[in-house]
């Protein structure tokens, strides 16, 4: 950068000098023209969704609200909601739900370990303070847990993920942390063939809890593995697609608006 002195006519008195600055020179930008090439006729497939978008997501919330039949079914659909990303959709009608399930909590002595877990988990995600005394009932006499839970693969994932909510203090969730960790490490070479197989490699190498990870990310990860139970809940799996794609249409308009 250089300054030139500039005398004015009159007396040749000195004025401010004239700075000369360089041209700038910006960087282009890693993304190119990506988000500017936005078509409009986006917005218009958007448009035509939206209505099927609505009536899949009334058929998903009749489903919860009425839902009925056994306790395992219902803590299923929320979790899979939950899981797909599209919660925020219903919040009204699951908290409802698992408040009256926290209100009935530790009734039941019959519950399986994927169901005992997932509903202590659930319950947790919502800020009700369960007890995890419940899984004492797991162990031996000798203080271990059975060994009965070893080929509950199911299970023993829904219990994983479930200490991931534990406080300090709460040792028997730290022996389950360990005991499951084992258990599903040494299970992994005979799941080849099944497709629980993806979730158990999935919980162990992000070991984080369900709910601190990407909502994006992780229902996108979801809904390929979901897609793939048999079980799954059409209209639900249905609307979560149609759900993810809005979105990310909604998300990429707004970002073309921005680089604009």
């Amino acid at each position: 950068m250089s300054s030139t002195l500039v005398l004015s006519t009159e007396n040749n008195a000195p004025v401010r000098p004239v700075t000369q600055r360089p041209p700038a020179v910006f960087h282009p930008s890693i993304w190119g023209d990506h988000f500017l090439a936005y078509a409009s006729d986006d917005m218009e497939v958007d448009i035509n969704k939206k209505p099927n978008h609505q009536q899949l997501k009334e058929k998903v919330r009749k489903e919860l609200v009425e839902a009925k039949g056994e306790r395992s079914q219902q803590l299923d659909l929320i979790d899979a909601i939950q899981r797909l990303g599209v919660a925020y959709h219903f919040e009204t009608e699951i908290e409802l739900r698992l408040h009256h399930i926290y209100e009935t909590y530790g009734d039941k002595n019959d519950e399986d370990l994927y169901t005992m877990s997932l509903k202590f988990r659930l319950l947790r995600q919502q800020g009700y303070p369960v007890s995890c005394d419940i899984f004492n009932k797991l162990k031996d006499d000798e203080g271990k847990f059975q060994e009965s839970l070893i080929g509950d693969v199911r299970g023993l994932l829904s219990l994983y993920e479930g200490t991931h909510l534990r406080v300090h203090g709460e040792d028997i969730l730290d022996e389950a942390l360990e005991f499951t960790t084992t258990q599903l490490n040494s299970a992994l070479p005979n799941l080849s063939n099944n497709p629980i197989a993806a979730q158990v490699v999935h919980a162990l190498n992000e070991n984080q809890p369900i709910h601190t990870g990407l909502t994006r990310l992780e229902s996108r990860h979801f809904i390929s593995l979901y897609e793939k139970d048999d079980s799954h809940n059409k209209v639900l799996l249905d609307f979560a697609k149609l759900d993810f794609n809005l979105l990310q249409k909604s998300h990429q308009r707004e970002l073309s608006e921005i680089t604009r």
